[in-house]
């Protein structure tokens, strides 16, 4: 059944800092919020940045010794060699670039720079993707369970650009609890027609209302609940992905150029 509205509410909290329990700041934070605390069937959608930062994923980039590769990189791109070396280590691969950004593909994801960001780091330093952000959404969601009974999903949000349009939008980089697609195969439209590839990306689409509330400044608000989308929440785990040759941007250029797809030693 399709719900016609649902309810976001943000979490704020204090700076989350390494070695932070995540699980612990957001039943704080729900407590205070206008939802009144968590209840089952919520979603808890927290910002990778924060996760990462309690994860320890910060790097200083005062300590980063730039490779020959990342030099070159560099040149060509017009970026910082220190940040482009943090890039290549974090990167499976490294697609191409533009001035000031390497496109990469990291965990089945097609992304800039890794996922790497200097917003909300110390001065000086970068923020890096959680190793492992299904893992991550996982440990979030048996937290909470733990402390209240409350069997909720758990989404690890990012920002992403879109091919030919302005701007970034939110999405799901980890997923627990929850289905990250839903199939609609099979289901007839306005005029009785069948869908016959239509798949919902509703952990995308849930990320995208949060990072309407979270922000992507100093709002402080890594978290937020949303509630009564209607969506099964259970024994689900990971954000679905698709091989670069079945994705419609990276399968043609893969087709006009192969050799689009170099490892991060800028090797095929």
């Amino acid at each position: 059944m399709t719900r016609l509205s649902y309810s976001v509410y943000g979490l704020a909290t204090p700076l989350v800092r390494a070695g932070d329990d995540m699980a612990a700041h957001i039943l704080a934070a729900a407590k205070r919020s206008e939802c009144g605390g968590l209840q089952a069937g919520d979603i808890v959608v927290v910002a990778e940045s924060a996760v990462a930062t309690a994860e320890g994923r910060v790097a200083r980039l005062d300590d980063i010794e730039p490779s020959p590769e990342a030099l070159r990189l560099a040149e060509d791109y017009q970026m910082d060699p220190r940040l482009v070396e943090v890039v290549l280590r974090e990167s499976d691969r490294v697609v191409g670039g533009i001035p000031g950004f390497l496109l990469c593909m990291k965990n089945g994801t097609l992304l800039p720079n890794a996922g790497i960001d200097a917003s909300n780091a110390p001065s000086g330093s970068v923020v890096l993707l959680p190793v492992d952000p299904d893992a991550t959404a996982a440990r979030i969601r048996a937290g909470i369970a733990g402390r209240t009974g409350a069997d909720v999903g758990v989404i690890i949000a990012d920002s992403r650009t879109h091919a030919m349009r302005l701007g970034c939008c939110g999405v799901a980089i980890g997923c627990s609890g929850i289905p990250s697609v839903l199939d609609e195969r099979g289901k007839q439209d306005l005029f009785g027609r069948e869908l016959e590839v239509t798949k919902r990306a509703v952990a995308d689409c849930i990320a995208s209302a949060a990072e309407l509330v979270m922000g992507e400044a100093n709002e402080c608000v890594p978290a937020v609940v949303v509630r009564g989308t209607g969506l099964p929440v259970g024994d689900y785990a990971g954000v679905a992905t698709i091989d670069a040759s079945e994705c419609l941007f990276m399968g043609v250029a893969l087709h006009a150029d192969p050799s689009l797809l170099v490892d991060g030693k800028g090797k095929p």
